[in-house]
């Protein structure tokens, strides 16, 4: 019975499109990570980037990723062209720039560069989980 649930709740998500969960902005996402324990994946973005729609309508469309994203992360994006508030240093010149960061605001790596495809995205979101939790023990 669980299978058959889990079978229909992937089919369902798939069917209707699997959404990442966004906090509103990067000091909601500071607070719920400290809060919850998770890494944060902060993407600076820019809605005229074509590399950036890449990324947010192929890889954080993917089922799999939005599932391992919402369960595991808290997640936050920002606009450049909007001029939103977060930590400058987080710009790097390019976008998308995808950080992942503890809660204390210290990235864990350099930012992951580009409109990385779900297989990519997928290893790198393994290789943060295992650092992540070799730094919180």
């Amino acid at each position: 019975m669980v299978r058959l649930f889990a079978g229909l709740l992937l089919i369902v998500s798939v069917a209707f499109g699997a959404n990442v969960k966004w906090e509103k902005d990067y000091a909601s996402a500071l607070k719920q990570s400290k809060q919850l324990n998770k890494p944060i994946m902060f993407i600076v973005s820019s809605h005229k980037c074509r590399y950036c729609i890449q990324l947010e309508s192929t890889t954080l469309k993917d089922p799999k990723i939005v599932q391992k994203l919402n369960a595991e992360y808290i997640n936050a994006i920002v606009y450049v062209d909007e001029n939103p508030p977060f930590p400058h240093e987080l710009y790097v010149g390019g976008t998308p720039a995808t950080w992942f960061i503890q809660g204390n605001g210290e990235p864990l790596f350099d930012p992951v560069m580009g409109a990385v495809d779900p297989i990519n995205f997928a290893k790198a979101l393994d290789v943060v989980s295992k650092e992540y939790k070799k730094i919180k023990k």
